[in-house]
């Protein structure tokens, strides 16, 4: 992809963007809304983990520092997913009434408006309460700057992950002109993210780490910054999430063949 190329593309996006930004303060009462009840809902599960904690001092090896730090971790992972991937959700009414089709032949790649062409910038202002709890509850251990780099590293590679999930979904969306029960499926499965893997039992814990890697994109991150990842771990991630990206394209190009367009 040549300079010229990516400044075009770039400015679609912020262009996209921009749009975004006015539909949503439009319902200023709704940022509101919306807001207050995104920190109700994180304040619940931060306290239940703290409930579980005052039960027992250590849970699968992990103290409750390290397990705020992936439950953190985790917000910060979903929080950017759905700050870039928020049009995702509205994909099902272009494919049922055929709005695709203008997509489809626009000169830029259709993901710049169906995937991050409605970033959400309501969720913008909760990265930063995030990103300071993250911070504190890592200071709270012994972080070098190997653990730091790894972490930083395995953290675009969630992103990564997160998009290829996110594509698989668009692609179902133009199978099954379904999207709606297939993002929510998604977002349950994420949910499991939000505590390490080593409390689930087998098999779960295996499949949501070698066949739906929501344990890669999830735990591994926190993992690398507490400094106990193994090397052949940190592959693992990298393989696993060229894997994924190549079977989402996979798929996102057979999904096309079989689009019939205007609500066919």
């Amino acid at each position: 992809m040549t300079n010229i190329t990516m400044q075009h593309n770039l400015k679609i996006f912020l262009l996209f963007a921009k749009n975004a930004l006015r539909v949503t303060t439009q319902g200023r009462l709704g940022i509101i809304i919306f807001t207050l009840g995104k920190i109700v809902r994180f304040t619940f599960m931060f306290f239940l983990l703290f409930f579980i904690f005052s039960k027992t001092r250590v849970l699968k090896g992990y103290t409750f520092q390290e397990a705020a730090l992936f439950y953190m971790i985790f917000n910060l992972i979903d929080t950017i997913s759905q700050i870039l991937f928020r049009e995702v959700y509205r994909f099902r009414t272009l494919v049922a009434s055929g709005s695709l089709d203008t997509i489809l032949l626009k000169p830029y790649h259709p993901f710049l408006r169906i995937l991050i062409g409605g970033v959400d910038v309501m969720d913008v202002i909760l990265l930063i309460p995030y990103t300071l709890i993250a911070f504190y509850f890592a200071l709270q251990g012994h972080i070098i700057f190997i653990h730091f780099v790894s972490f930083f590293v395995l953290f675009l590679n969630a992103i990564w992950l997160a998009t290829s999930f996110h594509i698989i979904v668009l692609a179902l969306g133009i199978i099954t002109t379904e999207v709606d029960h297939t993002i929510l499926i998604y977002r349950d499965m994420t949910s499991l993210g939000r505590f390490p893997m080593a409390i689930y039992k087998e098999p779960i814990r295996s499949i949501f780490t070698f066949i739906i890697p929501i344990g890669v994109m999830t735990s591994f991150p926190p993992q690398a910054l507490l400094g106990t990842l193994s090397l052949s771990g940190l592959l693992f991630s990298f393989v696993i999430s060229s894997i994924l990206f190549y079977g989402a394209m996979s798929l996102w190009n057979f999904a096309l063949k079989r689009y019939q367009s205007w609500g066919g």
